[in-house]
């Protein structure tokens, strides 16, 4: 990394035009602002940026700040603009229920609640047909997790390290990234079983997960038989007959990791897991906040992608754009197990969430999103590809569809992470020249790639571009 590096780009990348004008902004000045967020605002809730950046609109794939700079967001306010920044149809509809009616508490019937379960329990196979409406993650997880006790009258709970299932006391259980963690007692009757990535782990090769880009590891394995697979699933066991009751109440996992930086399995590990898990009495439960409505591409839910079918499904983020709601779906057995005492969620399922939640759905259908997520993501995957073939320290690029993670290493033989202060300087680069994206993995070595799934191919030439100038740029200052 020390050798002399010849740049060959000059130019800075041009980003793609936009029709929109955004408004002037007229709030407080930025130091005010900036002041109050310091003394008035949880010092939990953390700013990106040495310099916080103060977003005033937004718009599809761009985002406007008060001086009127217009980035492209390639992180949806962590995955969850799904259509687009105030999406005109998605707009329309919260307007029009806003002079209709706010709020009405579930135990009344209104039109929308029943209108937008039929709508997306037919999205989902059979026997997934029953939803409970929440307002976030880690709540629809949390209910998940309780669900899956009534139901199996068990207590242990499996999921892998490096997932992310919420930040609730119950839910961080689940959740298994250390900076999360609090130091207050959680977890109780949550295990943890080892992680099967196919890039970091001991075991994995050049033909393991369902990629248009593979790691550039090697392996020996033929059609249809994979080691690693074989590895991760005896691991997988270790942690039943070690750390597991005879009978357990279920496993959790992410169809591809989300936090931990678009994490991939083995194509048949999922299966294979699923059925463990059943036959020791357990449910299987799908986290689908970051990977469901369309954003692998191949398919609606991330479960698919790897030939399953979950007891429960936890939904998410994208299911309102941006507005706050979530869900869990799962069968009416185990839907009947949480109807014996009372439980109730005084806005979950209100007017305004189930009318941007069927309108979100139109949105995904009549834009060709899914489809739009499959065509630009294997593009930009590919395109990425060609930037970790050039440069050492891009460790792996993988995803599929539009949730990408590019992990940042010293050298692709270690695989050790990029120390923090050098990736910060190139993401730092990528948002001044305006393009937004996110952070994760256990290091924070993985840049996150996960825009708005209406994001173009000239959109994602200017991102490449972007990336491909600021990691020639590091490599001049470490020169």
């Amino acid at each position: 990394r020390q050798q002399k590096w010849k740049s060959t780009v000059s130019v800075q990348a041009k980003m793609p035009p936009c029709n929109f004008v955004p408004e002037k902004y007229q709030s407080y000045s930025y130091e005010r602002m900036l002041k109050i967020r310091e003394q008035n605002v949880s010092p939990a809730l953390r700013t990106f940026y040495k310099k916080p950046l103060l977003l005033h609109q937004g718009y599809m794939q761009w985002l406007f700040d008060y001086e009127g700079r217009r980035y492209l967001d390639l992180f949806a306010g962590i995955v969850t603009v799904s259509v687009g920044h105030c999406h005109p149809k998605v707009t329309m509809a919260i307007q029009k229920q806003l002079a209709r009616l706010w709020h009405t508490t579930n135990i009344y019937m209104h039109p929308s609640i029943q209108e937008y379960a039929e709508k997306l329990t037919s999205l989902l196979p059979d026997p997934l047909k029953v939803v409970y409406l929440t307002n976030s993650g880690s709540e629809a997880n949390d209910l998940a997790m309780f669900m899956a006790r009534l139901y199996t009258r068990n207590f242990d709970i499996i999921s892998f390290r490096g997932a992310y299932h919420g930040g609730s006391p119950y839910a961080l259980g689940l959740t298994s990234i250390g900076p999360y963690k609090h130091g207050v007692a959680n977890g109780f009757g949550c295990s943890t079983t080892m992680l099967p990535d196919v890039f970091r782990g001991p075991w994995g090769g050049s033909n393991c997960r369902d990629s248009p880009v593979q790691t550039v590891r090697k392996c020996s394995c033929s059609e249809g038989v994979c080691h690693a697979n074989d590895q991760y699933i005896e691991q997988f066991k270790d942690t039943l007959n070690t750390c597991m009751p005879k009978t357990i109440a279920g496993f959790i996992s992410e169809p591809i990791q989300g936090v931990n930086g678009a994490v991939q399995y083995p194509k048949g590990f999922l299966k294979e897991a699923y059925k463990l898990v059943r036959e020791r009495g357990g449910v299987c439960i799908s986290d689908e906040v970051q990977t469901g409505f369309g954003r692998t591409g191949s398919h609606f839910w991330g479960f698919q992608t790897h030939g399953v079918v979950p007891d429960i499904v936890t939904l998410a983020k994208g299911i309102g754009n941006g507005f706050p709601m979530a869900a869990v779906v799962t069968t009416k057995e185990i839907a009947n197990s949480l109807a014996q005492n009372l439980h109730f969620n005084t806005f979950g399922g209100n007017p305004l969430a189930c009318v941007v939640g069927a309108a979100v759905l139109d949105a995904i259908e009549e834009d060709h999103l899914q489809k739009n997520s499959e065509d630009v993501g294997t593009y930009m995957l590919l395109e990425l590809a060609k930037l970790r073939d050039k440069f050492e320290i891009v460790g792996d690029v993988r995803g599929k569809g539009l949730m990408i993670g590019i992990e940042m290493v010293t050298d692709k033989d270690s695989r050790h992470p990029l120390p923090t202060e050098e990736i910060s300087e190139i993401w730092e680069d990528c948002k001044d020249m305006g393009v937004l994206i996110g952070r994760g993995g256990l290091y924070n070595q993985t840049f996150r790639i996960k825009p708005p799934m209406c994001i173009t191919k000239k959109d994602a030439d200017f991102a490449v571009e972007v990336i491909h100038t600021a990691l020639e740029r590091h490599m001049e200052r470490v020169a």
